[in-house]
């Protein structure tokens, strides 16, 4: 039996309460209770966090399973700049932190401003595929704070490291790195509310982490790290966009334009699905003008788990999880963080390769 439900004209109908979804493994307590906040899904009950120590009940509450992509994204910026021949040891440490630092920033203040708000409420589905850090009460307004405040000072103390080191284009690239932060969900009219969220994302993970990475990392600019950020904002991109389109119908009631929502379910489902094509045309693009080491191709690795977004993308989402299914409400969401993950460590790979042996090039 098909697990698709749709109206008579093809769009997808509104999930009906069904029986309630796999929660995943819960977190495991012991010395290496942390590494869990890593990997997988987890559930969203705090009750089965509350056996953990304060540091990792922190690092489930800032998702930590999604900071993998900013860790890609400063180790691409650190193997072109190896590639060139001009990777700097501590710079590079320091942008990794950084990155991973103001990611998990990134998605507390989402959940504060969120719940603030009032868009984070019981039936929300924020508050259904996991932990929410406010609104569980697993994590304290206090502990959060102190937290926040403890990242904020991390990540202003490497921003003023790299503008004593490089001095105006860091500057310029922490302001826009900030005030992007700051719009996107903190700013009375939020980025994401203005349909501009998605695109944010898109510069954020590939443009300015991977071309102005690059630059803290090197001391110099470098087109073609620019231009090898495309692929990997590309894949950040389509998981926000997946996610949107998962809460498109809980976002229209609560007056959030995301892409979605003013594009319509059909066609942001096309919109993700053709920014999963153009991230493997893209890197065969630069691969074929030698620009990205051919190495780079190892992403046809992933080409199955490409086909398979593709074909989850084609159609409306299920009315309710399949058996054993971890993650619901999200749908979209989850098929393209999948394959953005192994996109992004296959695009990883090749970049190492590419900096061992510089001079093999196309073209």
């Amino acid at each position: 039996m098909s697990t698709e439900a749709t109206t008579p004209t093809g769009t997808a109908r509104t999930p009906e309460p069904g029986p309630a979804p796999a929660a995943g493994t819960p977190p495991r307590g012991g010395p290496f209770a942390f590494v869990g906040a890593f990997t997988g899904f987890y559930p969203a009950q705090a009750s089965e966090f509350s056996h953990l120590d304060p540091v990792t009940r922190f690092l489930y509450a800032a998702r930590s399973v999604i900071l993998v992509i900013s860790a890609q994204s400063a180790l691409m910026a650190g193997l072109l700049a190896a590639t060139d021949r001009r990777f700097e040891w501590l710079p590079f440490v320091l942008v990794f932190l950084a990155y991973v630092v103001l990611h998990a920033v990134s998605n507390l203040s989402n959940d504060y401003f969120g719940y603030r708000r009032g868009h984070d409420t019981d039936d929300s589905p924020r508050r259904r595929y996991t932990l929410h850090p406010v609104a569980s009460g697993a994590v304290t307004p206090r502990l959060l704070a102190t937290g926040l405040v403890v990242l904020a000072a991390v990540s202003v103390a490497i921003a003023a490291y790299f503008i004593a080191l490089r001095g105006l284009p860091a500057l310029w690239l922490a302001l826009v790195g900030g005030i992007l932060l700051y719009a996107y969900d903190a700013a009375p009219r939020a980025l994401k509310e203005l349909s501009l969220g998605e695109l944010a994302a898109f510069v954020v993970w590939g443009p300015l982490m991977i071309g102005g990475g690059y630059y803290v990392i090197a001391g110099h600019w470098s087109g073609v790290a620019f231009a090898a950020s495309v692929p990997p904002g590309l894949g950040v991109m389509s998981i926000l966009v997946g996610k949107h389109v998962d809460q498109r119908e809980f976002d229209t009631g609560q007056h959030q334009r995301t892409l979605p929502v003013v594009l319509g379910e059909r066609a942001a489902r096309t919109f993700t699905a053709v920014s999963v094509v153009a991230m493997y045309v893209v890197t065969a693009l630069l691969v074929a003008l030698g620009d990205l080491t051919p190495f780079a191709l190892l992403i046809v690795v992933a080409g199955p788990r490409a086909l398979h977004a593709l074909r989850v993308l084609s159609r409306p989402a299920p009315a309710s999880p399949p058996a054993g299914y971890v993650g619901w409400p999200l749908w979209y969401h989850r098929v393209c963080l999948v394959h953005n993950r192994a996109f992004g460590w296959l695009y990883v790979a090749g970049l190492v390769v590419g900096a061992v042996f510089p001079e093999v090039l196309i073209g």
